[in-house]
């Protein structure tokens, strides 16, 4: 065979394969790695002709542990087995998109990132406007396409399973960004769910399997911690850091509970709500439960800046809770609560990290694993008691993709923390946010 295109050494470099390769060619030291048998034909930094396995394999070292290694995120000096990890991460990365050919139901403004997420050496990943094209497309290809859930129609899907198409799952990740997606701010995480997705309790998804079917190493749960750490210390929640902002005080000697609101008609509350979509009545179980507490209730900010549906007047709202709270972060808002009533929102979640008791009206991903009071059934597929360190470990480090905003690179989730607390992840479509905000303003007028 000959081929012409980059070629991946590891598909080649068996412990059978034989190389004949320049001593200059870094793939002399790869097939020394690899166990393979080597022929130099010429001399160079990694061998010379003649020259036997053993001094190759000393040269390849050599060459190996005196070439110096920087993090691309920091710029800090690393050692050698640091940048192997962070090479052997994104390869894994790319392993995982492998197959993943076309795109649907993505806006515009996130394509970008999306393209990186979803980057498979040696692919191109296209997208479509039309889902059969999609769909034919990744047919020809023998190969997947990935979409926005809430994009995705029964059409769709019956075409791709007509045709042996997987339709590959991608929603925005749990610690997203610094402003909202409303206001059209690109992703810094995302989900990639071949079996279904987090939200929807109906059907597995690739983080229930893992939850459920996976031990998590000691190192794993000590990072988990480490994480929940740099969480906390940074005030860091699905959209970035905490602002200034001066929150009421509660009354005193009296149990507070936060009701956060959300999109009426969001996928994880048609999925997860068990047929409860109302933000008013969301409040009214609350109250009914907790009859003495004292009750915050916080709309959700994307129905507050009038994108999306679940505006309850505030009279409304009033009759029920003690407050409404708008403005600030989520993160400094739950340090000041006992207790949160929640449908689907991430909110529980967020409160889990903060040690805060979760009442769960709906099914959420974090529901049904002994952490949180749930009024719903819970799927027989949860059938295990977690730590907190364990659903951590699986919710913001296995399942998760993260992109650093500053270098575009794929990332774990300590480096995009950093940028978030530093104020390095910045929008890259600030003037399009700005459009989108005045436009919020507009149709919430009209309302």
């Amino acid at each position: 065979r000959v081929m012409i295109d980059e070629v991946d050494p590891w598909s080649l470099l068996n412990g059978q394969a034989r190389l004949l390769a320049h001593g200059d060619d870094e793939w002399v030291a790869l097939a020394q790695i690899a166990g393979c048998s080597v022929q130099v034909l010429s001399a160079g930094r990694y061998g010379v002709p003649g020259a036997g396995a053993d001094e190759i394999r000393l040269r390849a070292a050599r060459a190996l542990l005196d070439t110096r290694y920087r993090d691309p995120f920091t710029g800090r000096a690393i050692a050698i087995e640091e940048a192997v990890a962070l090479l052997g991460f994104w390869r894994r990365i790319g392993e995982a998109n492998r197959g993943i050919v076309a795109a649907c139901g993505i806006a515009w403004w996130k394509r970008r990132e999306i393209v990186r997420f979803l980057w498979s050496p040696g692919a191109k990943l296209r997208f479509f406007r039309s889902e059969q094209r999609g769909i034919a497309h990744a047919a020809r290809m023998g190969g997947a396409v990935a979409v926005w859930p809430s994009r995705i129609t029964a059409a769709m899907v019956r075409t791709a399973e007509a045709k042996g198409v997987p339709l590959v799952r991608i929603e925005d990740g749990f610690v997203r960004s610094v402003g909202l997606g409303s206001d059209m701010v690109p992703p810094s995480s995302i989900t990639v769910d071949r079996l279904g997705i987090h939200y929807d309790p109906t059907q597995a998804s690739d983080l229930e399997a893992l939850l459920a079917g996976s031990d998590a190493s000691p190192t794993l749960l000590a990072r988990a911690r480490e994480l929940r750490t740099l969480i906390l210390a940074g005030g860091i929640s699905k959209y970035g850091g905490t602002g200034a902002h001066v929150f009421p005080s509660r009354q005193p000697g009296r149990r507070l509970v936060l009701v956060p609101g959300q999109v009426e008609d969001d996928m994880s509350v048609r999925l997860g709500g068990g047929g409860l979509a109302s933000n008013l009545e969301l409040l009214r179980r609350a109250r009914a439960l907790e009859p003495e507490a004292e009750i915050w209730f916080r709309p959700h900010p994307d129905v507050d800046a009038g994108h999306r549906k679940g505006a309850v007047r505030d009279a409304d709202a009033l009759g029920v809770a003690d407050r409404i709270v708008r403005g600030g972060g989520m993160a400094a808002l739950l340090d000041l609560v006992d207790g949160v009533h929640v449908l689907t929102s991430l909110t529980g979640f967020e409160a889990l990290l903060r040690g805060r008791d979760v009442t769960c009206h709906g099914m959420p991903f974090y529901a049904g694993w002994g952490l949180t009071r749930d009024l719903l059934p819970t799927p027989a597929r949860r059938g295990r008691a977690l730590t907190l360190d364990q659903l951590v470990a699986g919710v913001l480090i296995l399942y998760p993709r993260y992109l650093d905003p500053v270098t575009g690179l794929p990332c774990e989730p300590e480096t995009l923390l950093a940028r978030m607390v530093s104020g390095d992840a910045v929008n890259r479509l600030g003037w399009v946010t700005r459009l989108r905000r005045i436009q919020g303003r507009l149709m919430k007028g009209r309302r």
